[in-house]
């Protein structure tokens, strides 16, 4: 009924404005007959009388004052929603949804969002913080437009550009015995309890890589949905951690490089394949593309 109904709500609300069919064609610049016809077939599909004819004139039935009164309340819901997505494609002022680690959230994002708004100031942004998976199902479902995420996803419905790389270090107490070392080996932490983030995060997954490349399975003491929480935890002395470098140095923690297997983790943008970009969402994608190499602070 909807499907059939809603072409002629608009003109429906035009007779019933003006209670003239006439003058309402004349506003609404459609044909008189046209319009004739269209409020014949809505009272013959709805079964009801919604007018009351008087020569040209034409006044509601109370039918007719009852299915006005949702008709406006329908027609200014639509026109809401289309000044919304009008707004949110607009050049100067849209919108962009991004997405994007907690690991970038405290430095990263700000700076980029800072130095991109310097020739773009009025675009407005929706920001989620999330770990990869779940920004990739947003991205999926239309959430998002944009989402920088690591590892670089390689999915046949998005499209990904490795932007940077960010090295991961070993993190461990004040007072642990490797605390004095400036650089490890990640098989001399084969012993050592990990802290790590949970299964389905892209960090616990390249954690996992790397200690297995090094010949050894991590044993792991706390599982954690936050890098800085981790930090957390190793200060505590609950054990030791593979993490990106923190934005503003933590106490209670030694940061160690690690020289073997080489510990890297890879950042890019990734978008859904396909998917037509506003205005705003082109732009930011264009800078976004070019940070390739200088995407992260030094």
């Amino acid at each position: 009924m909807s499907k059939v109904l809603a072409p002629r709500l608009a003109y429906f609300a035009g007779v019933a404005r003006t209670e003239h069919v006439t003058r309402a064609a004349q506003e609404m610049n459609v044909p008189q007959s046209t319009l004739s016809r269209a409020m014949v077939r809505l009272e013959q599909d709805l079964g009801v009388d919604l007018f009351a004819r008087h020569g040209r004139t034409v006044s509601l039935t109370p039918a007719g004052r009852t299915f006005l009164t949702s008709v406006e309340r329908a027609l200014a819901e639509v026109e809401r929603a289309a000044e919304e997505v009008r707004a949110d494609a607009d050049p100067a002022t849209g919108k962009v949804a991004f997405g994007f680690l907690h690991t970038m959230g405290a430095e990263t994002v700000p700076g980029l969002l800072q130095a991109f708004r310097a020739d773009h100031p009025r675009v407005r942004f929706s920001l989620v913080q999330n770990y990869g998976e779940a920004m990739l199902e947003r991205l999926r479902a239309g959430d998002l437009d944009l989402c920088l995420t690591s590892p670089v996803p390689d999915a046949p419905d998005l499209v990904a550009r490795r932007l940077d790389e960010q090295k991961l270090r070993l993190v461990v107490p004040a007072d642990h015995s490797l605390a004095g070392r400036r650089r490890i080996r990640l098989a001399e932490a084969a012993d050592e309890m990990f802290v790590t983030l949970e299964p389905g995060y892209g960090l616990r997954r390249i954690t996992d890589d790397l200690c297995q490349e090094a010949g050894f399975k991590p044993r792991v003491a706390f599982e954690g949905e936050e890098a800085e929480t981790l930090r957390g935890l190793v200060a505590a002395g609950l054990g030791v951690a593979l993490l990106p470098p923190p934005a503003v140095p933590r106490p209670g923690v030694v940061e160690l490089t690690v020289t073997a297997p080489r510990a890297a983790r890879e950042i890019g943008v990734a978008w859904l394949e396909g998917h037509p970009d506003t205005p705003p969402v082109a732009a930011f994608k264009r800078f976004l593309l070019s940070r390739r190499g200088s995407l992260l602070p030094t």
